[in-house]
C-alpha cells in the first residue's frame, strides 16, 4: 500500500477505532454510503459473537440473496424500514423499528433499503470472527478505492479471501461450482500472499 492509501483509511475510520474496547468503532463505506459501527467486536468473545450497527442510505442495495454455512445472524431494526428476503427469493418482509428476524445457518436471505429514508439496524453474528474480518476488509478496500461501483473488491483474489472469511455462499450459483472456484482462487492467493494486503484492515479486530 502507498502512503496515500494509508492516510485514506485513517481519515475514514473514526478516532474511536483506536480504542475498540472503550468506544464503538464506526467506519464509512465511500462506495455505497453505508456506515458500520462495531458494537461488540468478535475478539471480545473469542470469535463466538459480534454485534454491528449498520446505517443504509435511501436506495441502498445491501446484500443480494445468500446464505452462511455455520453462522446464525439476527437482524433488528432500530430506525426506518429494512426490506428482507428470507427463506427463498420473493419471500419478502419489511422490518420496522423493534422488529427482529433470526436467520439460521443455511437459510437464504438478503436485505436492502428500498425506502426514501435512512434505515438503521443491528446484526448479531454467531460465530463471528471471520465475518468481522470480511466486513472490515470490504469497507477498508472501499476506502482505499479498490472496489467497483457496487462496493465489491476489484481484485478477485481479495474477494475470494473475504468471501471465505464471511462464510458466505451466493444463491444462484451451484455450490460445487462456487466452492471449486473459491478454492482455486484461494490457492492462487496463497502463492501470491494476497492475504498480506488485507492485514491492515484486520488489525482493528485484533486490538
Amino acid at each position: 500500500m502507498t502512503g496515500t492509501d494509508s492516510s485514506n483509511s485513517e481519515n475514514l475510520f473514526s478516532s474511536s477505532s483506536k480504542s475498540p474496547l472503550l468506544e464503538p468503532t464506526t467506519i464509512v463505506n465511500p462506495a455505497t454510503g453505508d456506515r458500520m459501527t462495531v458494537l461488540h467486536a468478535s475478539h471480545q468473545s473469542q470469535g463466538t459473537y459480534a454485534k454491528f450497527r449498520f446505517d443504509l442510505p435511501p436506495g441502498a442495495k445491501g446484500s443480494p440473496l445468500h446464505y452462511h454455512t455455520v453462522m446464525d445472524e439476527t437482524f433488528t431494526v432500530l430506525k426506518g424500514c429494512l426490506e428482507m428476503e428470507v427463506g427463498q427469493k420473493g419471500n419478502r418482509r419489511w422490518l420496522k423499528p423493534g422488529e427482529s428476524v433470526r436467520v439460521m445457518a443455511g437459510t437464504h436471505h438478503s436485505f436492502c433499503n428500498s425506502s426514501e429514508d435512512w434505515v438503521t439496524f443491528t446484526s448479531e453474528n454467531l460465530p463471528s470472527a471471520g465475518f468481522e474480518r470480511f466486513i472490515r476488509g470490504l469497507y477498508g478496500l472501499a476506502i482505499d478505492g479498490k472496489v467497483n461501483p457496487e462496493g465489491m473488491p476489484t481484485n478477485l483474489l481479495q474477494l475470494a479471501i473475504l468471501l471465505k472469511q464471511a462464510d458466505t455462499v451466493p444463491v444462484g450459483i451451484p455450490p460445487l461450482l462456487f466452492n471449486g472456484l473459491i478454492n482455486l482462487l484461494l490457492g492462487v492467493a496463497q502463492v501470491f500472499r494476497t492475504e498480506r494486503s488485507l492485514l491492515k484492515y484486520w488489525q482493528e479486530d485484533a486490538e
